[in-house]
């Protein structure tokens, strides 16, 4: 057994002496996973996603959404993902950076979303989990909230809620919250 770890030793000084360079990083399982995730992308023309860190950082992206439907039509909303080394085991961390008075994600960016807590399964993917995000623009859920006075509003008076959806999206006050704009 100790022979073994001596020519593995052996061989990875051979690899750092041939090309002057360390070895290359091995990827965790959660790396090559969302490699594959993210190169089988396939987005509605209403989503994009960017890399802030630059690509050597995939667990960590950034995804933009501008609904074209809904209430939230013409807003632009932009979410953070931070993926763990054990991804697809574990959802992703999922915030919205943008200020937005919605049902189903709160005044801290937190998102109100069944599969990326109790209803995540490895099998789901992040196409799935952006679709949702996006989903969550054209039907917004009064009955699951994060904001509770927001889905009040929209279970009670859809019309009063479309005109503070409006007033916080062109950048302004709904109650004593100011949202800044993202039209």
């Amino acid at each position: 057994m100790i022979k073994l770890f001596k020519v593995k030793e052996k061989q990875r000084e051979q690899a750092e002496n041939s090309n002057g360079k360390p070895p290359v990083k091995k990827q965790t399982a959660g790396e090559l996973r969302l490699h594959k995730d993210i190169s089988e992308l396939n987005l509605p023309k209403t989503c994009s996603i960017s890399f802030p860190n630059g690509k050597d950082d995939l667990m960590n992206f950034e995804v933009t959404i501008r609904p074209d439907d809904g209430y939230y039509l013409g807003g632009t909303f932009m979410f953070t993902f931070q993926i763990s080394s054990i991804y697809p085991h574990e959802a992703p961390k999922v915030k919205c950076k943008t200020k937005v008075y919605h049902p189903n994600i709160d005044l801290d960016g937190n998102v109100c979303l069944n599969i990326l807590r109790e209803d995540w399964k490895p099998v789901l993917n992040i196409n799935t989990i952006i679709y949702g995000l996006y989903h969550l623009f054209t039907e917004p859920n009064h009955e699951d909230p994060l904001n509770r006075e927001a889905a009040a509003v929209l279970r009670d008076n859809p019309k009063i809620f479309e005109s503070n959806v409006r007033r916080a999206m062109a950048g302004g006050y709904v109650g004593q919250t100011f949202f800044t704009r993202c039209i």
